[in-house]
C-alpha cells in the first residue's frame, strides 16, 4: 500500500481540518495550502496525488490556480477536485474549463466527499499504470 498525498487548499482553516479529519488514514498524507500561491508552490514541490481546491482563495483564485496546474508538464496530471460555494451551472462549467475534474458545493456531505476522493484516487492509480513504461 503506498502513500497517497492530497493537498487540501482553503483559506478556512476549520474547512481545511474537516477535510484533513475526513479524509485521514494510514495510506494518506496531507498537506495544506491557504492561498492560491501556496497551491502552486507546494503542488510543484509535493507533486501531490490528488488536489482538493476552494475556488475563492486569497492571492491567486482557485480557478486560476487549476487551470496553471493544467497547464505545467509536471502537475497536469493531478486531479482536482473543486469544493466551493459557488453552485451556478456557469461556475461549473467555468470549473470543467479550467481542468478541474470533481465539482462538490460547500456545505457538503463529508461521505460524498470522501467517495470522490477515494474515485479520484484510484483513476489517479490507473493513469499512473498506463503512464508506465514497459519493461
Amino acid at each position: 500500500m503506498s502513500l497517497k498525498k492530497i493537498l487540501i487548499a482553503d483559506d478556512e482553516p476549520n474547512i481545511r481540518l474537516l477535510v484533513q479529519t475526513t479524509l485521514e488514514g494510514p495510506d494518506r498524507q496531507m498537506v495544506e495550502a491557504s492561498s492560491g500561491p501556496e497551491v502552486l508552490e507546494l503542488a510543484r514541490k509535493h507533486v501531490p496525488d490528488l488536489i482538493i481546491l476552494d475556488w475563492l482563495m486569497p492571492g491567486l483564485h482557485g480557478i486560476d490556480v487549476a487551470a496553471r496546474l493544467r497547464s505545467e508538464r509536471k502537475t497536469a496530471h493531478i486531479p482536482i477536485i473543486m469544493l466551493t460555494c459557488k453552485s451556478q451551472p456557469a461556475d461549473m462549467q467555468q470549473g470543467r474549463e479550467a481542468g478541474v475534474n470533481t465539482y462538490l458545493v460547500k456545505p457538503f456531505s463529508p461521505m460524498e466527499l470522501l467517495e470522490r476522493v477515494q474515485e479520484a484516487l484510484s483513476t489517479s492509480m490507473d493513469n499512473n499504470l498506463l503512464n508506465q513504461p514497459s519493461s
